[in-house]
Order: structure tokens, then C-alpha cells, then sequence
């Protein structure tokens, strides 16, 4: 199959969460399955060197058009993931010469419809200057959620595209795409159709305008995908999943492992396996030190993350004065709301020696945190599939996480089933049931360290692998090409 991925962000060229790793592996998976990819992102002017990337080709969305309002120019630069895989990336000044991809100060632009709907106009668009003709259109999150509807409707002649179908995945579930109708005034073909199934009051509605029209929909566990059919669960779009849920699935997300892994990790000093386990608490000397906690036998509990309401932090925050009189130490790294983080801040200085934050995000130091720590803390509100319980798994650091979408999916909870357990669950959105898991986490590491090492081997005997799921992405493709033309 000839496959058209289109993505915000791609892990290795830029990257502000997990979306670009999943643009990044699952590309090369297919590609080294025998398929033909070509991932399209925006050329976004605060990537590294894209001038550097050469230009293959150009164009002119609405070339044809009288209004020469819409007649917007773009060229086109290529790269690739891992020397293998063709990057395309979209470069036009007027909406990607900024300081970062979505916004500045955490505040997003205020011109980010435009913005993506002429990307995903012009990833289409791009196609048909460079002659590549695809199968299966991917679409991701509500970035390019306008592409599934400008294939169904603008190609819908097309001798090429009017064949082929789109797949949309949908990472977070939460963040839709709401805009005024005048930010895709760039679409003619597409700017006057109100539907209710793709508008929010006046607003349109990126992401329900690729539910609506994608040909498959399928989210990054099957835990959120069921999640997204319920009322608590569907962020208001629960009828939106509900009228489509024939074509909904879930498929959890694969790991990088060669990033990923505790016997080749090159951002660590100390490195170990499954043998020689033994081995992680040297690592876990070295953060202590570095960190300036007590160097010893001291449980360590870590998280790296968005400081969002989303990733639980709204739980941790009122319990955790009252978990550190416990003889622990805590290591959080991680920006997001300034609230949040700034709550976080006062809480590490009331405990020095005990807790540290980190208020940005270093890759070095987050891979040190899932191999010394102990424990991983995730307690999510909701969490679409998440990376970080995977890679805590792989390095023997056992997850605390809350029986939410992809948590639930890839942690056995040791409380619920001891012989397979590999990290801790909690069910209740609820600091109180927070706490209470962390402190029996804790009676387990002070009273049992030999149950506590035979659990980390269980974690680190669990696979989560790109070649698993990208067999799943291979056949909701084919069953996508099943679909009839439409009407």
C-alpha cells in the first residue's frame, strides 16, 4: 500500500509529546513491512536546520481560483526518519515562521485553524504536484482532521484520490479544534457546509469533521476507544464515537525500544538487563547524588510529564506534603500550567532533601528518572494510551497509575493478580485513593525486596512492540480500503 501519514510533529525533526514518537515509529515499522510512506508535517521555522532541507517541489493552494485572497504559495522540503522513511514538510512562511508549533507563553495562536487547515489542504494539495498517489490517507488528532473531509469532497472526482480512504487516529480525545468559520475561508469547497455533526454552536469542529468523514477512526488503546463512547468519557463528543462506532477501535501504541531500553541506553552511566538487575540501584546512587538526596536504600518515587488537570497532578498536589513525611524521596520534571507548576515548586521547597522539581523538560535526566526510580507516578484523569508506564515497564521501575484507557491496558495491577503483577493501579479520580497506593508501595519496598524485585522482572518481561501494532494498523488500513465511495 501506498500510505499518506500526516502529523503535527515527527519525533527526530520536532516533538512537543507522544504524537511525534507514534509519527516517527510507525512509519518506519510499515515501511520496513513493505509499504510506501510518506509522512507530510508543517515546516515550522523553529526546526533545526529545515533551511538545510531541499526543496522537491511547489505550489499553490486554489491556484485555479478568481479570489486571489486564497491563492496561497507553499513549497516543499524533504527530510527523512531514520534515512529511510520521506518526510515532506510544508513550508509557508505566512502561518509557520513562529517561535514554536502551537503558541508562545502557553497561550496558543489565535490563528491556529488557518494554520492547520491550510496544512491539511495543501499536504493533499502537495500530492498531486509531486504525482504521489496514495492508498490509505492518516490522518492524526484534530490537526488534520479537515483532511478525511476535503478527500471525500474536493477529490471526490479525482481519478487517484477519489479511490483512496482515510484513517484517523485520535491521541487525545480532549483537544478538538474548535474555530470561527472564517479561519478555513482558504477551503471553498468545503467553508459552507454546516452539519451538525462537525460544528460546535458557530464554531467548526476539527476533530469531529474527521470523525464524521474518515472511513476508520481508531484511538491509541482500546481502553479509550470504549472510553470515548461514554458520557463521563467522550469529551462532548460521545455521540459523535457513538454514531460511528462500527468504525472505531483502539490499538495500544508501540515502543521505541531502541530508545527505550536499560542494556543500550546511552543517556545512562550505568546500564542493566533482566541478569543483571542488581545494577539499577547503582543508577539510582548516581541520580540521588546529582539530585542532592541522601545516597542509599530510600524508596524513590519519579514522574516525568504535562503539568496538566489531565495527568492527575490535581490529586498528587493536596497529598503529597503528607506522603513525604514518609521516609521517601520524590523527583518531578515537567512544565505546563503555571498554577500547577507553581504549587509543585513550593510544595519541593518545603521538603528539601526529599523532593526535587525540575521545571523543564531534559531528555537526559528523564531517562535517568525511569531508570533509578522505584516507582513511576502516572495517576492520570484520563490517559489516551501513554508512553511513560511502557518505558517505566522496560526499565523495571513499576507503574502507579489509574485504571484509565491505555494505563489499564498495559499495567496488571499487582493487588489484583500478584503472580503477573507489574505496577500499581488506583480506580477513584481521587487524592485520598492516590495516596493510599502510594503507601502500599511503600510497605512493600521497606517489608518485601525480594516480591518487590520479582515483580520488576515481571516489568521487564513485558513487550509492547511497533511490529505488534503496526500488523493492527495494516489490517484497519485494509478494512478501510473495504469501505465503499462516498455518497
Amino acid at each position: 500500500m501506498n500510505i499518506l501519514l500526516l502529523s503535527s510533529e515527527v519525533a527526530g525533526i520536532i516533538k512537543s509529546g507522544g504524537l511525534a514518537d507514534v509519527a516517527k515509529a510507525l512509519p518506519v515499522q510499515l515501511q520496513a513491512e513493505g509499504h510506501d510512506v510518506r509522512v507530510v508535517m508543517p515546516c515550522y521555522t523553529c526546526i533545526e536546520g529545515y533551511e538545510n532541507f531541499p526543496v522537491i517541489g511547489q505550489g499553490v493552494l486554489n491556484e485555479s481560483s478568481s479570489d486571489e485572497s486564497i491563492k496561497i504559495p507553499y513549497t516543499i522540503r524533504k527530510t527523512y526518519i531514520n534515512k529511510i522513511v520521506e518526510v515532506w514538510l510544508i513550508d509557508c512562511k505566512r502561518y509557520f515562521d513562529r517561535t514554536s508549533m502551537y503558541g508562545d507563553n502557553n497561550q496558543a495562536y489565535g490563528d491556529n485553524g488557518e494554520r492547520f487547515a491550510f496544512f491539511a489542504a495543501a499536504a493533499l494539495d502537495a500530492c498531486t504536484r509531486v504525482n504521489y498517489w496514495f492508498d490509505i490517507l492518516h490522518c492524526n488528532d484534530w490537526h488534520t482532521g479537515i483532511a478525511p473531509m476535503l478527500l471525500r469532497i474536493k477529490y471526490a472526482k479525482d481519478p487517484y484520490l477519489s479511490k483512496a480512504r482515510s484513517v484517523l487516529t485520535i491521541h487525545n480525545g480532549a483537544f478538538q479544534g474548535a474555530f470561527d468559520r472564517s479561519q478555513i475561508r482558504m477551503l471553498p469547497e468545503i467553508k459552507d457546509i454546516y452539519n451538525d455533526k462537525i460544528t460546535q454552536g458557530s464554531y467548526i469542529n476539527f476533530l469531529k469533521c474527521g470523525v464524521f468523514y474518515a472511513d476508520k477512526i481508531n484511538t491509541v488503546s482500546p481502553g479509550y476507544a470504549k472510553e470515548l463512547t461514554t458520557y463521563l468519557g467522550g469529551h462532548g463528543m460521545t455521540q459523535n464515537y457513538l454514531d460511528r462506532q462500527q468504525d472505531l477501535s483502539g490499538i495500544v501504541n508501540g515502543c521505541d525500544y531502541s530508545d527505550w531500553d536499560p542494556k543500550t541506553d546511552q543517556l545512562l552511566r550505568i546500564r542493566y538487563d533482566l541478569e543483571s538487575i542488581d545494577q539499577k540501584v547503582l543508577g539510582k546512587y548516581l541520580l540521588q547524588r546529582k539530585l542532592g538526596f541522601e545516597m542509599g536504600d530510600t524508596p524513590l518515587y519519579g514522574m516525568v510529564a504535562r503539568l496538566t488537570d489531565q495527568k492527575g497532578i490535581g490529586l498528587l498536589i493536596p497529598i503529597l506534603d503528607r506522603f513525604l513525611e514518609h521516609k521517601v524521596q520524590v523527583v518531578i520534571e515537567g512544565t505546563g500550567d503555571p498554577a500547577l507548576q507553581n504549587a509543585i515548586a513550593e510544595i519541593a521547597q518545603r521538603h528539601p532533601g526529599k523532593m526535587v522539581f525540575q521545571p523543564v523538560y531534559n531528555n537526559v535526566l528523564a531517562h535517568q528518572i525511569e531508570a533509578a526510580a522505584d516507582f513511576f507516578l502516572m495517576p492520570s484523569i484520563f490517559e489516551p494510551c501513554g508512553l511513560n508506564q511502557i518505558y517505566s515497564l522496560a526499565y523495571g521501575t513499576l507503574p502507579i497509575v489509574r485504571a484509565v484507557g491505555g494505563l489499564k491496558d498495559t499495567v496488571i495491577d499487582y493487588d489484583q493478580d500478584k503472580a503477573n503483577g507489574t505496577g500499581f493501579i488506583f480506580y477513584d479520580p481521587n487524592s485520598e485513593e492516590l495516596l493510599s497506593c502510594l503507601r502500599r508501595t511503600l510497605i512493600l519496598y521497606l517489608e518485601d525486596p525480594n516480591e518487590l524485585k520479582r515483580i520488576r522482572h515481571n516489568a521487564m518481561k513485558v513487550r509492547f512492540n511497533w511490529s505488534d501494532s503496526c500488523q493492527k494498523y495494516i489490517e484497519l488500513y485494509k478494512s478501510a480500503l473495504k469501505k465503499p465511495a462516498w455518497q
